[in-house]
């Protein structure tokens, strides 16, 4: 069948998601939400780069609603509760890439969303960001093991280039390297990853003892001048190595790690490495890196093309998720609830122009 799509939103991870959904034989957009005003009214196509699609976006919700879609597309940084209670209410479908796995973080507000499923019949997955389909390998990879003694994901990139100072100030990018509250800073902007943990956590059916966040921080010897007219001066923050675990009693048996870096500048010294790495300890002790690189075909002009490049695949584990999250039942779920996500309308026809 062909599911009928909303998208909300035509930011970063947005543009990617309509660039996907409009190149998927099995999806059909139909509307597109419209968070700023100069955008109600254009094309959904141009404001994300593509050839116009004949759909306009707009602010009017509930137009969108009207429009009986089976899923909603959702990829604001931050979810708005009262946004998704009156999707979900509406009985339409929610995958997200928002700061959402299990609703943990939406504090009252997991409340609210669990009650708006039951009154609407509609489910809501989170994929969860950076992307959070990094939880879903490490679960895969664990189940080749006989025995688990721990499981490592680490995150590691240079974000330069990337032009999102509104995602990445709440963690601590930009802030004077003494600053007395910058822990707590970043333990709230990451806090979607003590949602990771408990992820892993349920899928090895264990009950933590708790979930503790660390981070170190490398300050920038130069003032850097980065996408977004954003500058992070001399002295403050330009490298974050924040580090959630998860325990049973004093023991560490999951970790979710995200390590970030701006520029050459940095003291101390950090050289990361370039992607994703899987580490599970056990019998055998398993280790996977997951990168990736442009096909043969990609034209890159500029930095937001390789930018777009690195967020597909951040938009396609929830796009990948409809079908399963339209068959769900109501409520909120996760991978772990979720059967094997299938790739479904994205196979080629051709082959690539090399």
């Amino acid at each position: 069948m062909t599911y009928r799509v909303v998208q909300w939103t035509t930011g970063n991870v947005g543009k990617k998601s309509v660039h996907a959904i409009t190149a998927n034989t099995e999806l059909d957009l139909v509307g597109c939400y419209a968070w700023s005003a100069d955008k109600v009214g254009r094309d959904v196509g141009e404001l994300c780069g593509i050839d116009p699609l004949g759909i306009a976006a707009t602010d009017d919700v509930d137009a969108l609603l009207a429009l009986g879609p089976d899923c909603v597309v959702y990829n604001p940084m931050f979810a708005d509760v009262d946004d998704l209670v009156r999707i979900l209410e509406a009985g339409i479908n929610v995958v997200t890439t928002s700061e959402f796995i299990d609703g943990t973080c939406l504090c009252a507000g997991r409340d609210r969303v669990v009650d708006a499923c039951e009154r609407g019949g509609a489910t809501i997955f989170g994929s969860g960001i950076n992307p959070g389909f990094i939880q879903l390998f490490a679960i895969v990879t664990a189940g080749i093991s006989d025995r688990v003694d721990r499981i490592s994901i680490v995150e590691s990139f240079d974000t330069t280039i990337y032009n999102s100072p509104a995602t990445e100030i709440p963690m601590g990018f930009g802030y004077p390297i003494g600053h007395p509250e910058l822990q707590a800073v970043t333990e709230k902007g990451s806090g979607i990853f003590r949602e990771a943990v408990l992820l892993v956590a349920d899928a090895l059916g264990v009950d933590l003892d708790g979930v503790r966040c660390q981070a170190d921080y490398a300050q920038t010897t130069e003032d850097l001048l980065l996408p977004g007219d954003w500058t992070i001066a001399a002295g403050c923050v330009a490298g974050i190595d924040v580090r959630w675990t998860g325990l049973v009693g004093d023991r560490q048996i999951i970790e979710v790690r995200g390590v970030w870096t701006k520029g050459q500048t940095l003291e101390p010294v950090w050289s990361p490495s370039f992607g994703y790495t899987i580490t599970v300890e056990g019998r055998p002790t398993i280790k996977s890196t997951l990168s990736f690189e442009p096909p043969p075909d990609f034209v890159g002009e500029t930095l937001d093309d390789f930018v777009m490049l690195g967020l597909t695949i951040t938009a396609m584990p929830a796009i990948t998720a409809i079908p399963a999250v339209v068959a769900a039942p109501p409520g909120i779920a996760t991978y772990t609830d979720l059967p094997l996500l299938l790739p479904r309308g994205v196979l080629t026809t051709t082959p690539p122009r090399s």
